[in-house]
């Protein structure tokens, strides 16, 4: 497929053109932390062996990093800079989230699977490599900003229903701005991150666990005769 377009990044452009969408199979684009990794075990871990730790004070890096000696919260411009470090660190060695593989590999009889991550692109390599090792072979898109424009157009390739996973509520408002058709699934790995946020407001279900999506997922395709 091959886009231009100045709401999304070059680089990311570039990685949406290899990728080959069939017109008339359904779309599952999901997001990876928190989704199909386990984001929160790695960064606490990293947190603690930086001398951090994390206040669990809201569904948020800023003003939830702290540090270990003062207890004082970690300025913004700091975790800007931890974050490439940890993806170096831990974007090749995370663990999945359960039944994650399974679910995507029965649905994938029925759809196409792209894997849409915020990770920094120097760590998509790596990203990739994790997603080979455990069972979740997918083409992936390592976005930077917004991710509605992409979700926009690698829909508009489609003219069958798409669906959009992803754990951070701006994402789901963004899609819903520029690609409202699409079915669009709240998940939160994570127990205790999960519950400092309700259902996001621009998403149409919250689930509680992969085999929870996939049975509102199959719902939905069942209901466009996929």
């Amino acid at each position: 497929m091959t886009l231009k377009t100045q709401d999304i990044d070059e680089a990311v452009v570039q990685q949406m053109d290899q990728l080959e969408i069939a017109s008339d199979r359904p779309l599952i684009i999901a997001d990876a932390d928190e989704v199909l990794f386990q984001f929160m075990a790695s960064f606490l871990e990293f947190l603690e062996a930086n001398k951090f730790w994390f206040d669990w004070s809201s569904f948020a890096l800023n003003g939830n990093i702290r540090h270990a000696e003062t207890d004082e919260v970690v300025d913004g411009r700091v975790i800007r800079d931890l974050m490439p470090q940890f993806f170096s660190k831990h974007a090749s060695n995370m663990t999945p989230v359960a039944d994650a593989a399974a679910v995507l590999n029965r649905l994938s009889e029925r759809a196409q699977i792209v894997v849409l991550s915020n990770v920094p692109l120097e760590a998509r390599e790596d990203r990739l490599e994790c997603l080979k090792q455990n069972g979740l072979d997918y083409p992936l898109i390592a976005n930077k900003g917004a991710k509605g424009p992409v979700v926009k157009k690698l829909a508009q390739v489609t003219g069958v229903p798409a669906v959009f996973i992803d754990d951070i509520p701006h994402n789901h408002k963004s899609v819903a701005d520029h690609a409202d058709h699409v079915l669009r699934l709240h998940f939160i790995a994570h127990p205790r991150l999960a519950n400092l946020l309700e259902k996001a407001e621009h998403a149409h279900h919250r689930a509680n666990d992969w085999l929870e999506m996939e049975n509102l997922i199959s719902d939905h395709l069942k209901a466009s005769g996929f």
